[in-house]
């Protein structure tokens, strides 16, 4: 008891406000052969009445061992390991889940980039972002407090930002491991003083995100906040103890990582003894099988681990696509989007031989597709058109390839039979200026460390097979270095040496294909903001001065002019429990957005409502006379999207 022996009937009677160690003697017995058994028995009896931990005390060198039948160290470091099971290996489960960052693989941590504002101001000017936006009396705290540090490090709160010396800057940032002293002056004039720790701001800032209640609170101080690995995991996602199981000197972590195609040939390439192989035989058939379906439709170059939100429109529809071969079903009809999206030509045949094994299984597939080589393979071609928008809509074609080739009513058929075709210009643009962006030492995804040239004012193509690291090197690195550098973004950038030219440009633009909006709100109208020259069009006519109508009365997002039964929406949703909601057009304004009142002024015969309706190439010919309108919706006709409704 507590270290000592004692004889139980004489154990003295023990304190409940203290927490004592408690072991009970099973066996005393020399180690000799013809002992086994009896010792065999003493252990296995205590194992049980211990619930499977025991002490060995041995006398010749008065030492103790401890063992243990469960997954743990026994030496009382509280590491103990559950049962291994697939579960285990989970990162979205507990049991697996790195417990810093619950499996997520990053976590926020505040960005000095973030907290620092223009390096050529001092902190007097308010270079501290988070502590220059404060309260007055706070601010005043918080430059009394730097200005204890400043006497003890010998610098001034006036100087520069970016001339202080780095141990100078990361002591403001991290705080210093001593106090310093306060001095201030009352309203009376009396000098006060105080000694105090310096926490530092990052440090501060992180205190209080995690300390505020208030969701204003937080948020505000969110805006300091970044993205980052987990510094627990590394981006592993998992416990320390899950990584260190592994499978031929590779953790589940490590095998993720790898492309699918290194995937394959790691699990083909296992060797197990014949117990192992007995074991693992059902489950590597499967691995391989899924491995298999995934290479065949080209996706050879992404790994396990890819995010799935990173993954493009064709190559999520890809696996998907994986998944159903997988599955054999047969008598299904597949309908498929573009799946050739993000591939390369050289894997074209690849895609084409999946989906013909699809149909092959007695399945139908209806595929919307542009590429050629699809369009080429299939058995059956029904071609829409002639135009878009209002111009289409027709069925120009149905039947053989052979005979879309010969149909002059098809512009599909004309490129495809050369009749029509985009000429390669002659001459290319020289930059005008020397300048260019380099982007040195570029490691991200499948990158090998690689250094590139664009040059500005030009277009520059980007190009290569699928997963060769295009989107890495142009969004992963270069515009994710641009955007926190710009425009002050929060997003991490991909792993790089660095980016020389950035001061050449004063702002980055991502262009990608997002969905401007979800909602009836969001149109060409009001994304571009040529809405916003229409509405004030409207104010500006006689029937609308006479009635006293602003620009806000030709707003749909506010009360006035909009229909009140929609809300300005055109539509009203009908929320559907279990099923995904369903909009119907409003019965009052029949999806006009105003009510009757605003719809009454007319500019050229046509009300707001009817405007709005239009497609955007009748209303670039409608307000051709008006540049502050026109050069908008010219250059959404310019890109090909006057078929659209406005």
């Amino acid at each position: 008891m507590d270290g000592e022996q004692v004889i139980l009937a004489e154990a003295k009677p023990l304190k409940k406000s203290f927490k004592h160690d408690i072991s009970v003697v099973v066996d005393r017995l020399v180690v000799k052969p013809d002992a086994q058994s009896r010792i065999t028995d003493s252990v296995e009896t205590a194992l049980k009445l211990s619930s499977g931990r025991i002490v060995v005390d041995f006398i010749d060198d008065k030492t103790q061992r401890v063992f243990s039948e469960h997954l743990s160290c026994p030496n009382e470091h509280d590491l103990v390991l559950t049962e291994i099971e697939p579960r285990t290996f989970s990162f979205n489960a507990p049991f697996g889940a790195c417990p810093a960052c619950t499996g997520l693989g990053t976590k926020m941590a505040v960005d000095a980039e973030l907290v620092i504002g223009d390096p050529a101001a001092s902190i007097k000017d308010g270079v501290i972002l988070p502590w220059s936006t404060q309260g007055k009396g706070l601010y005043s705290y918080f430059v009394r407090l730097l200005q204890g540090l400043a006497d003890d490090l010998d610098f001034d709160l006036k100087t520069p930002w970016k001339k202080l010396p780095a141990a100078t800057q990361q002591a403001i940032l991290n705080g210093n491991d001593f106090e310093v002293e306060v001095k201030w002056r009352s309203r009376y004039g009396r000098e006060m003083r105080y000694t105090s720790g310096f926490e530092g701001v990052l440090p501060y800032i992180e205190r209080k995100y995690l300390e505020s209640d208030s969701d204003w609170a937080r948020s505000k101080w969110a805006d300091y906040l970044r993205e980052v690995p987990c510094p627990s995991c590394d981006g592993a996602r998992l416990r320390p103890e899950v990584l260190a199981v592994k499978v031929h000197g590779k953790s589940i972590h490590d095998v993720a990582l790898i492309s699918l195609g290194d995937s394959h040939d790691f699990f083909d390439s296992l060797k197990l003894t014949e117990r192992e192989a007995m074991i693992a035989a059902q489950v590597l058939r499967e691995i391989r099988a899924r491995l298999d379906f995934l290479l065949a439709v080209g996706l050879d170059y992404l790994s396990l681990e890819r995010a799935a939100g990173s993954l493009s429109g064709g190559e999520a529809q890809r696996i998907r696509l994986a998944t159903q071969i997988g599955a054999g079903l047969t008598g299904v009809l597949y309908v498929l989007d573009e799946p050739s999206i993000g591939l390369h030509q050289r894997d074209n045949l690849r895609l084409i031989e999946t989906l013909e094994k699809l149909r092959d299984l007695g399945n139908t597939l209806i595929v919307v597709e542009h590429d050629e080589d699809t369009i080429k393979a299939a058995d059956w071609l029904v071609d829409i058109g002639p135009g878009a928008g209002v111009n289409g809509g027709e069925v120009v074609h149905s039947g053989s390839y052979q005979n879309l080739l010969k149909n002059t009513n098809s512009i599909t058929g004309d490129y495809l039979s050369g009749r029509r075709s985009i000429a390669t210009p002659n001459k290319r643009r020289k930059p005008k200026t020397e300048g260019k962006l380099k982007v040195v030492g570029a490691r991200e995804n499948n990158l090998q460390n690689v250094t590139v040239n664009f040059p500005l004012g030009v277009m520059t193509a980007v190009t290569g097979v699928s997963g060769s690291g295009k989107s890495s090197l142009v969004n992963d690195v270069l515009y994710e270095v641009l955007a926190q550098r710009l425009n002050r973004a929060k997003s991490v950038a991909g792993k790089h040496t660095r980016i020389e030219g950035v001061e050449l440009l004063d702002k980055v633009v991502h262009v990608d294909q997002a969905p401007i909006g979800r909602t009836p709100r969001s149109n060409p109208a009001t994304y571009t903001g040529v809405f916003d020259n229409i509405r004030k069009l409207f104010a500006d006519t006689q029937e609308a001065k006479v009635r006293g109508y602003l620009q806000g009365r030709f707003s749909f997002n506010v009360k006035g002019g909009r229909c009140d039964n929609c809300s300005g929406d055109g539509t009203i949703k009908i929320e559907m429990n279990f099923l995904p909601d369903v909009y119907v057009t409003c019965e009052d304004c029949k999806g006009a957005r105003y009510n009757r009142e605003t719809l009454q002024v007319l500019y050229k015969g046509n009300s707001i409502g009817d405007v709005l309706n239009m497609p955007i190439s009748d209303a670039a010919e409608f307000f051709a006379p008006i540049n502050s309108i026109a050069r908008y919706l010219t250059t959404l006709v310019d890109v090909g999207l006057g078929y659209v409704r406005l």
